[in-house]
């Protein structure tokens, strides 16, 4: 594995994810934003945050896969939601839970969750873009 995932000493513990990633591995992925969107392009989880939050990261986790990869190469996460309020947390969490359950892993490198007024559809309610190391 490429990425190691470490809480160190002196910074808060956070149960969703890690702080730091440490990358050794030789291919950096980039991948852009996953929205709500099946292989198809139809749309996912219309108004319903966590179903749209379920499919962005099945969609990383497909993208990853596409270049021999997997979420445990993550190195780092940034999730965009519209509107955001504290109080979609739980919503947001129950949509990485239910992607988590279906790929058998859960994906907690560092992140960083960012609230934005629109995205680049009306209906898109959370984008999810990932950077990953490859061995």
């Amino acid at each position: 594995m490429a990425v190691t995932l470490v809480n160190p000493e002196g910074l808060p513990r956070v149960d969703v994810y890690r702080q730091v990633s440490v990358a050794t591995g030789s291919k950096l992925v980039f991948i852009a934003g996953q929205v709500a969107r099946d292989a198809d392009g139809n749309k996912v989880g219309e108004n319903d945050l966590a179903a749209q939050v379920e499919q962005s990261y099945l969609n990383v986790a497909t993208a990853l896969a596409g270049v021999g990869g997997s979420l445990d190469d993550l190195a780092k996460l940034t999730v965009y939601v519209v509107d955001w309020t504290v109080d979609k947390m739980p919503v947001l969490l129950e949509g990485v839970a239910r992607a988590s359950a279906k790929l058998g892993v859960t994906p907690v490198p560092p992140a960083t969750l960012i609230g934005v007024a629109a995205l680049a559809e009306p209906d898109i309610l959370v984008e999810v873009e990932a950077t990953a190391v490859i061995d």
